[in-house]
């Protein structure tokens, strides 16, 4: 169950990053609904990863959190909000995801 609400809390910190984006684009006073769910978007988030702290490490809980949201805001950049795909994002993006599978292996 633990590896649910990690999983959830790093999807939601995507949701979260997705909010602000929207808020940035909105602007004025249409943005404020986009930060009230950006507010919430990061509470889950972070309620979440410590649901998921019971049982999971906190240095592999960390790095799987952050590489999903890592990861999942790269894509939602690109798909969403036609952000470039740097050689040097894609690269640490794959350093990460190498470093957080080389930890749950040790596990």
């Amino acid at each position: 169950m633990q590896w649910l609400f990690l999983l959830l809390a790093g999807l939601a910190e995507v949701a979260f990053a997705f909010c602000l984006g929207k808020a940035k684009l909105a602007g004025g006073s249409a943005a404020l609904g986009w930060y009230a769910a950006f507010a919430g978007c990061a509470a889950l988030s972070f309620y979440w990863l410590n649901l998921s702290l019971a049982h999971i490490p906190l240095g592999t809980a960390y790095a799987v959190w952050t590489g999903i949201g890592a990861l999942g805001t790269a894509t939602v950049g690109i798909l969403v909000f036609g952000d470039a795909l740097l050689l040097r994002a894609r690269c640490l993006a794959q350093l990460g995801s190498h470093a957080a599978e080389r930890d749950l292996r040790d596990t």
